[in-house]
């Protein structure tokens, strides 16, 4: 299966040769797969060499002049390198473009610390008015592409990953998806987590809500999913817990802003914040941060408690 960056060279080339106001700027990662694009359309495929800050800058250079830009490269070269640009060039201008990543927070574990990217959705979240994609498969990332680069003038963040579920589900850039529905919790799967969470979550009587697009929170979404959208509530406290292949907790002040009129409590899993440095492989780094599937259903139980131990004993 192809990846989800195998996928966007296309997807954003055919996007180029489709809309005159697409434009793409690159910081040498990732030209390889535009050099047919940039043959016919030299003056929208810029690439302005290993220069993090100018390949900002020159996309909100473009937003200005009315285009819609693509601005790609890895996430920690693409939002944490030069954040003082994302933060002025295109929110301080008011203009909007898309940020598209790859690498995510330690798909190159090989690469080192300075490849690995665990804290930009958190980052992101400083700014206002930023839209955050995370698909789960390569066709997830196929639409939200589409829905990012169609998306007027708006503010767009993509993040790519080689990391994936074993099949796409339908996605609308905007909504959680539910996957799952039970009575004694609610599980957040963000992005790339979903098989895991699925997995580890086998047997208990949980709702799963599958979340590819996390900034806007999708709130209402939570509160049906908990019960709290009705006038009376359940009574009972809602449970939830959000699993995201970033910084562990990024996404529980939105839960917790959603349930505010309700008693819960909301547990943040995901990549923690010590630093590993011995930097092995993958599958390594989803374990020593407790997101593969035997670490998270112990979590998640944890958590939970007696009910959710009775219903897994029973089954």
């Amino acid at each position: 299966m192809d990846t989800m960056r195998d996928r966007f060279g296309p997807v954003l080339s055919r996007l180029l040769d489709e809309d005159p106001r697409v434009a793409v700027v690159l910081a040498e990662i990732g030209a390889d797969a535009f050099t047919e694009a940039q043959r016919k359309h030299p003056d929208r495929v810029i690439n302005v060499g290993i220069r993090e800050q100018l390949l900002v800058g020159t996309g909100a250079g473009l937003a200005l002049a009315g285009l819609r830009p693509v601005v790609h490269t890895f996430a920690s070269f693409l939002v944490e390198r030069p954040f003082e640009q994302v933060k002025l060039d295109f929110g301080h201008q008011g203009v909007g473009g898309v940020l598209v990543s790859a690498a995510a927070s330690f798909d190159w574990p090989a690469g080192g610390f300075t490849h690995m990217s665990p804290g930009d959705v958190a980052l992101l979240d400083t700014l206002d008015g930023w839209t955050v994609h995370v698909p789960g498969h390569p066709d997830e990332a196929e639409t939200l592409l589409r829905h990012a680069v169609a998306a007027g003038d708006d503010k767009v963040y993509v993040r790519l990953s080689v990391q994936s579920n074993a099949r796409g589900l339908p996605v609308d850039g905007a909504r959680f998806h539910t996957v799952r529905e039970g009575r004694d919790g609610v599980v957040i799967a963000v992005g790339p987590m979903l098989d895991n969470v699925l997995a580890a979550t086998e047997g208990l009587d949980l709702t799963v809500l599958y979340a590819t697009t996390v900034r806007p929170f999708d709130g209402e979404a939570l509160r049906r999913a908990t019960g709290s959208d009705t006038a009376a509530g359940t009574g009972a406290v809602a449970d939830v817990v959000v699993v995201e292949p970033y910084l562990a907790g990024t996404s529980t002040a939105a839960a917790n802003d959603a349930l505010a009129d309700v008693p819960h409590r909301v547990l943040g899993l995901g990549v923690g914040r010590a630093e590993l440095r011995r930097y092995g492989q993958i599958d390594e780094h989803m374990a020593a941060h407790g997101l593969d599937v035997r670490s998270l259903r112990e979590r998640i139980t944890g958590f939970l408690g007696a009910r959710a131990l009775v219903q897994a004993s029973s089954d």
